[in-house]
């Protein structure tokens, strides 16, 4: 017989010491309001953006080119809610980028989950105060002149999360 038994894992990193409130303390320190996007590798751009349209209906509201970072870029919606939580689709512009070693490493697939903050420096600060390391020691520009900054998959419990303060004209 086939062993259906549920194993139970506990990740260091994830797990709190019930000694704060995650829902007023940690989270008001963090600075976070809401989910921003979560990150997609895809090898290529054009044809992600079709699938997503033509199967579950979303609507890319940016494209956009970041030659910095080695990829190209579209924020996906669904229909009328180009505010809220986004699908992002990242494609490597070279196979020396980072998005490009990310498929070839994992395959096409999640690459990130991004919250929302009202002031990235705050947030860096508050997250280093945990012991969190951070990707760079100052904010970076992210999509539609955001300023972004990545804490290391390795203290998040192997995702790459990223924190996302947009630019004072849009939502991303």
């Amino acid at each position: 017989a086939a062993d259906t038994s549920i194993q139970m894992v506990t990740l260091p990193a994830m797990v709190s010491d019930g000694a704060s409130d995650a829902t007023t303390g940690d989270l008001a320190a963090s600075g976070i309001t809401t989910i921003d996007h979560v990150g997609i590798a895809v090898p290529d751009l054009d044809a992600a953006i079709a699938w997503y349209a033509e199967n579950l209906g979303l609507v890319a509201s940016h494209q956009e080119t970041n030659e910095e970072q080695g990829f190209r870029e579209a924020m996906l919606h669904a229909p009328g809610d180009d505010a809220g939580p986004a699908v992002q689709l990242l494609a490597p512009l070279s196979e020396s980028s980072t998005i490009a070693k990310f498929i070839d490493r994992n395959g096409p697939g999640l690459q990130q989950v991004a919250y929302r903050v009202t002031d990235v420096e705050a947030s860096m600060a508050a997250l280093q105060a945990k012991g969190l390391r951070l990707l760079y020691d100052a904010p970076r520009r992210g999509t539609a002149g955001s300023r972004v900054n990545f804490v290391h998959p390795k203290d998040a419990g192997g995702i790459l999360v990223e924190i996302v303060e947009p630019a004072a004209s849009s939502a991303h």
